[in-house]
């Protein structure tokens, strides 16, 4: 088929000299790297691992915040020491 195609200077200069370096011509230059480049698109990458969440067991149930851990362990130790000193009373 055959179209016209508007290229960047860029990209016509390194494909002119991938075809001299080929010795190839610039129309199958062209038409391979378009062909690499659709065929990149269209095949997912396996070279990237998929993300996976890995969770964590805890000991502690959920809904436990256990950044007000010394906080519950301030309030039972004062709960103890009100059991003693009613004890002794």
């Amino acid at each position: 088929m055959r179209t016209t195609l508007t290229l960047e200077p860029d990209l016509a200069t390194k494909l002119k000299e991938l075809a001299r370096q080929k010795k190839s011509s610039f129309k199958q230059e062209v038409n391979d790297a378009i062909r690499a480049g659709l065929a990149a698109t269209s095949k997912p990458s396996s070279k990237v691992k998929p993300f996976r969440v890995r969770p964590f067991y805890s000991a502690f149930r959920p809904g436990v915040d256990t950044g007000k851990l010394n906080q519950l362990l301030d309030e039972l130790d004062a709960e103890d020491f009100r059991a003693e000193v009613e004890a002794e009373s």
